[in-house]
């Protein structure tokens, strides 16, 4: 069975200010599998999130990765995190 994980980026108020959250979920367990918080929605977020939960999960090969189609998630870098 191939796995499946979603990911997104929201908002959270944290004290005075608000930081944007990524998250990865996986979507057999429903389980947040990673995670990544930053006062900048950039690339970097949405990276930092996805090696989070790739070292918590360690996924085998074919795995399915969806996300919308935003900046973050088209950027250079996530790409080659994902092909990675």
């Amino acid at each position: 069975m191939k796995q499946a994980w979603v990911a997104d980026i929201t908002y959270a108020a944290i004290d005075e200010c608000w930081l944007d959250l990524a998250v990865v979920m996986d979507l057999a367990t429903r389980r947040i599998v990673g995670w990544s918080m930053n006062e900048r929605i950039q690339a970097a977020l949405v990276c930092d999130a996805l090696k989070s939960a790739y070292w918590r999960s360690k996924p085998g090969p074919g795995l399915i990765m969806h996300t919308d189609r935003g900046s973050q998630y088209t950027s250079r870098s996530y790409r080659a995190l994902i092909r990675a």
